[in-house]
């Protein structure tokens, strides 16, 4: 029995090694972002994101997902998805407004520091979602990091704004950090494979399309997609109210596919 114990534990550090190359990322994103390298830092990010996908593929390829990952995730993911994007912010636009710069810049990390920190309370399995309460903070990052380095860093992509990114950046600022501290319910977007293909056939070509699009357009069409998949899901809750139906409570919910179940190891 111990020796089946000692072997769950040393297959948990798998994906928490994915987990811990997220954090490197982020940290890095950092550093390129302090040295106005721009174009890198926001490679490390989207590398980041990978990241964090493949460490819950991992753990459910292990069957060693455990308390200790989740806690793991969410520490990585405040750098990498709260305090990076933030320092971003700061470096390319907030900067240059003295007198509040630091307090909006701050505003993302906050939010999403705050959307981990309800997430790991509420949290009543290990299991996947099919839904969260608030845009998770990966996404809020995409958005915001997509929308300063292939829209404001760029002047003729930000002149197309209406109101240009002196209105824009504001507002992306806060619309992102309040999707994430909403009561809002945002898919869960699936990852490629049959099974989620077989589940959720519409989600997930959309899904597949933005993410090629993204490739295909280096990075310009990540922006609207994210901006979408946040005004979908604030689109949805508004149609739900006028309905008269009570929002559903996401992270409650999740999937009857066992293969998608995460096994607890044993501490």
């Amino acid at each position: 029995m111990k020796t089946n114990v000692s072997f769950r534990r040393t297959r948990s550090v798998i994906p928490n090694l994915f987990t811990l190359a997220n954090l490197f990322c982020g940290f890095s994103a950092i550093i390129a972002y302090s040295n106005r390298d721009f174009a890198q830092g926001t490679a490390l990010i989207f590398a980041a994101g990978i990241f964090d996908m493949l460490d819950g593929v991992m753990a459910r390829l292990t069957r060693s997902a455990s308390e200790l990952g989740v806690e793991l995730d969410s520490l990585c993911d405040a750098v990498s998805f709260g305090v990076a994007p933030s320092f971003l912010l700061y470096q390319t636009f907030y900067q240059y407004h003295p007198d509040t710069g630091i307090l909006f810049a701050s505003i993302p990390a906050m939010a999403g520091v705050f959307r981990l920190a309800r997430f790991n309370a509420n949290i009543s399995s290990l299991e996947d979602k099919e839904y969260f309460r608030g845009m998770p903070i990966p996404a809020g990052a995409l958005t915001i990091v997509s929308f300063v380095t292939f829209y404001v860093l760029v002047p003729e992509r930000g002149v197309l704004l209406p109101g240009g990114i002196d209105l824009w950046t504001p507002a992306v600022t806060l619309l992102v950090a309040g999707a994430m501290i909403s009561t809002i319910k945002y898919d869960n977007l699936p990852r490629p494979s049959k099974r989620s293909l077989k589940q959720h056939p519409v989600l997930f070509v959309v899904t597949m399309s933005g993410m090629i699009a993204g490739i295909v357009t280096k990075g310009v069409s990540v922006f609207p997609f994210m901006a979408g998949y946040m005004i979908t899901g604030a689109a949805r809750y508004v149609l739900e109210l006028v309905r008269g139906q009570t929002p559903v409570d996401d992270e409650v919910e999740s999937t009857d596919d066992e293969e998608e179940i995460f096994y607890p190891s044993e501490e």
